[in-house]
């Protein structure tokens, strides 16, 4: 755990190696994922920028290396540095653009719907093409993580991960997972008949 919900961060950290998970726990007692960070990523930037209380747990998934900065100095170089404060933005609000499709599924698709049009996200960021057309995702996503991701129960998740598996549509282990028809997940998600219709992809 790198930081944990109410705590009050005392550094910015930059993500150099690793992943690191962004979620917190419902009132229900449920994980909700929001978002796994990729190397290149600063947090918490709702803290360090937008001064207001950390709300969230920061949880590395692999072996992990950041660098951390008093939140001043970030501040300072952010302000004099134009080009850093354009690709800060940028990656801001390419992430929030994806948050804000991947929310439209969750929030209307059911619970097979939800979990494919996860796949299709984490597929597009952190997925691998091989040389057979196979699209692998190389990150230690439990069915608890997933569930967090997809808005779903645990049990549920592992029925629909078990089904997919069975119609041979990926192949699951706790090191990765490799999605085997790619067509059929796109053909599935409402996120690629949004773009289809508005002829736009993220």
């Amino acid at each position: 755990m790198i930081l944990r919900a109410q705590e009050e961060p005392k550094e910015v950290y930059f993500l150099k190696k690793g992943f690191v998970r962004l979620y917190l726990i419902a009132l229900t007692g449920r994980e909700i994922t929001f978002n796994i960070y990729k190397p290149g990523t600063y947090f918490p930037m709702i803290w360090a920028i937008g001064n207001l209380p950390n709300f969230y747990f920061f949880e590395s998934l692999t072996d992990t290396v950041v660098y951390t900065a008093p939140r001043e100095k970030l501040l300072e170089l952010v302000k004099n540095n134009p080009k850093l404060l354009f690709a800060l933005t940028k990656r801001t609000y390419i992430g929030l653009d994806g948050i804000v499709r991947l929310t439209q599924a969750l929030l209307t698709e059911n619970a097979r719907g939800k979990l494919i049009s996860v796949l299709l996200v984490l597929g597009r960021r952190f997925g691998r093409k091989e040389t057979n057309g196979d699209l692998v995702i190389r990150l230690p996503l439990t069915h608890r993580i997933l569930a967090s991701l997809a808005n779903l129960s645990r049990e549920t998740t592992s029925l629909a991960l078990e089904k997919l598996q069975k119609e041979k549509v990926l192949t699951f282990n706790k090191h990765s997972i490799t999605i085997n028809k790619l067509q059929k997940i796109e053909e599935e998600s409402s996120i690629v008949a949004i773009e289809k219709a508005t002829n736009l992809t993220f």
